[in-house]
């Protein structure tokens, strides 16, 4: 699909895996490191800073420290708005006729699989068609992204497409069973069950912008404030500006995360 979040999914490959257990190995193999996590540092920016996060939470024996640069949380403030434009983008390939009082068995046997956040073929004929051209739309990209995420979140190898959609894609009704796939991989609800792993980090460092306009600013409140309540100590900085073109910060966590890192 050509996108990931650094965690492992039978959809899109065994990032989580390859990062910790090729990746660092192959690191001190080969250059001159100190091969011990508390030398170690992982940051990231959007889907990287996610990433980063879900590192430090689950393998504080491989990083020191972590950096998490407006990374994506609140998956109910981050996510759900961009699928009814999603959902349109992809009824451009769906072939079912759901104004039909009447239908088939065919027809029934369609309906009941988008109930289920299958695939009914529109998810396939609209992945060949992005794959097909020389640049896509806006639209199209974000769409495509949004799949991305739920096969980063939802993988299913028994789907034909190799993962789920979290919404009836006729009526957009919200699977519930779905949902929950993806808001288990929500950092804001990870804090408490892997506070412990995050409180042997030697350094948290989070932020993000206040105009993000993927809203990403309140599910970092969240993340902040939860950290807080479990006493995670973490440095949280809010800064005037969005999402993008935010290279300018990194002289504020790189710093910070290079210090953690060269405590004796």
């Amino acid at each position: 699909l050509g996108g990931n979040q650094y965690i492992n999914s039978s959809a899109l490959g065994a990032y989580d895996d390859y990062l910790t257990r090729e990746l660092v190995p192959f690191v001190d193999d080969n250059f001159r490191t100190k091969a011990a996590a508390k030398y170690r540092a992982c940051f990231g920016k959007s889907s990287g800073g996610y990433g980063a996060m879900l590192q430090g939470m689950k393998h504080p024996d491989v990083w020191g420290a972590i950096g998490n640069l407006s990374g994506d949380a609140y998956f109910d403030f981050v996510y759900r708005r961009d699928w009814p434009s999603t959902l349109d983008a992809l009824a451009k390939y769906a072939v079912g006729d759901y104004s039909s009082k009447k239908f088939s068995k065919k027809e029934k046997a369609r309906r009941e699989l988008v109930s289920q956040g299958l695939d009914d073929g529109r998810i396939k004929r609209f992945l060949k068609s992005v794959w097909s051209k020389e640049k896509i739309s806006f639209s199209d990209g974000h769409c495509l992204m949004s799949l991305c995420m739920a096969a980063t979140y939802d993988p299913d190898p028994s789907a034909s497409v190799g993962f789920r959609v979290p919404f009836d894609m006729d009526t957009g009704e919200l699977i519930e069973l779905r949902w929950k796939r993806w808001l288990a991989h929500d950092p804001i609800h990870l804090v408490k069950r892997f506070n412990g792993n995050l409180k042997q980090l030697r350094g948290i460092w989070i932020e993000c912008g206040t105009s993000d306009q993927y809203f990403i600013h309140y599910g970092m409140r969240i993340l902040s404030k939860r950290l807080n309540d479990c006493g995670v100590k973490h440095v949280y900085e809010e800064f005037d500006d969005n999402h993008s073109d935010l290279d300018y910060r990194l002289d504020k966590s790189l710093p910070y995360l290079f210090r953690a890192i060269s405590q004796s």
